[in-house]
């Protein structure tokens, strides 16, 4: 039964959400409309993780089940895909070389933020 109540409780938000983005003027995808309320909801304290914890962390452990549909498709495409090959992997090197340069970049920046703030708080 509480399961049911967790997804009933995402299922809500992503309702809500649906209807958040027919009413923007603008285009805007309700996935991170939910992602962005979702956070707001839990850093405000007004959802708690304990209400949807459990099916979060079921969702969060099974989701490379979720991406076989995709991977199927693209099989729908690969006479498409195949003549921009090259492309595609370059993109994925470079992408790849910069996501590895931002996390170490940002690694190193919270290690030194936390080495300050130890040294301030024993000093």
């Amino acid at each position: 039964m509480k399961i049911l109540y967790q997804a009933g409780i995402l299922a809500a938000l992503c309702w809500f959400c649906h209807i958040v983005e027919a009413i923007l003027p603008f285009s805007f995808p309700a996935s991170v409309i939910g992602m962005l309320l979702l956070f707001a909801l839990l850093a405000l304290g007004v959802l708690k993780r304990e209400q949807i914890g459990e099916l979060s962390d079921f969702l969060l452990s099974n989701m490379a089940f979720f991406f076989i549909p995709a991977g199927v498709s693209i099989m729908n495409y690969f006479e498409i895909l195949k003549n921009s090959a090259w492309k595609l992997v370059l993109i994925c090197f470079v992408t790849m070389v910069l996501t590895f340069g931002a996390t170490a970049w940002t690694v190193r920046a919270v290690a030194g933020f936390l080495a300050k703030r130890r040294g301030e708080d024993n000093g």
